[in-house]
């Protein structure tokens, strides 16, 4: 599969780095802005970037595909949408590396077999903790739990702040962007849209 081979890829080239290799990177910056990286505050300082850069971009290593194979059948036949609204988002963008800070809603109609609910939020996870575009990353969402669901049709919207135009640039610090991917019966049939469009503004 394409999402396996990439993760394997990003694998490869997260290996040619060692984190030592890193934290001369980041004492380079700091040098770079003006600081000196042997001042008694800033000594530990690129140690410490690495260790939040791992978890700032931890989903490289994580297949969403598989997190989603555990399902449970035995739902009585449960056919309509199942919405999760409000999953906290926190992703960077790929441009200025700034953060990505906003909520994620999902809906999907399960096709015999649904999900745990915390694997929708573990799914949104995976793909924030990559760079990104909010348009990508909502279609990633997307994508992966129809395919990984079988689901009959998937719903996401994301609605998200960008510091990169919040904190620079042209500075609009209320500013946020929306974005909705539909997938399935939820493209098809706009009245499922429309539903699911008045489940998350409640």
């Amino acid at each position: 599969m394409k999402l396996v081979k990439d993760i394997d890829k990003n694998q490869n080239i997260k290996q040619k780095v060692s984190d030592k290799e890193a934290e001369e990177a980041f004492k380079l910056i700091l040098k770079w802005i003006g600081e000196d990286p042997k001042r008694e505050g800033l000594l530990d300082t690129p140690k410490r970037v690495v260790k939040a850069f791992k978890e700032y971009f931890g989903g490289y290593d994580k297949d969403a595909i598989q997190m989603l194979q555990k399902t449970f059948g035995d739902v009585e036949g449960y056919d309509d949408m199942v919405v999760e609204k409000n999953i906290s988002l926190e992703s960077h963008c790929e441009h200025h590396m700034a953060p990505i800070i906003g909520v994620v809603h999902i809906a999907y109609i399960p096709n015999k077999k649904v999900v745990g609910l915390s694997k929708l939020a573990r799914t949104v996870e995976v793909f924030s903790k990559r760079l990104q575009t909010q348009e990508r990353l909502n279609m990633q969402i997307a994508k992966t739990l129809m395919k990984g669901l079988e689901a009959k049709g998937v719903a996401v919207t994301i609605d998200a702040a960008h510091q990169c135009m919040t904190m620079r640039g042209i500075k609009k610090e209320r500013a946020t962007t929306v974005t909705n991917y539909y997938l399935g019966s939820f493209k098809e049939d706009l009245s499922l849209q429309n539903r699911y469009l008045r489940y998350i503004a409640k």
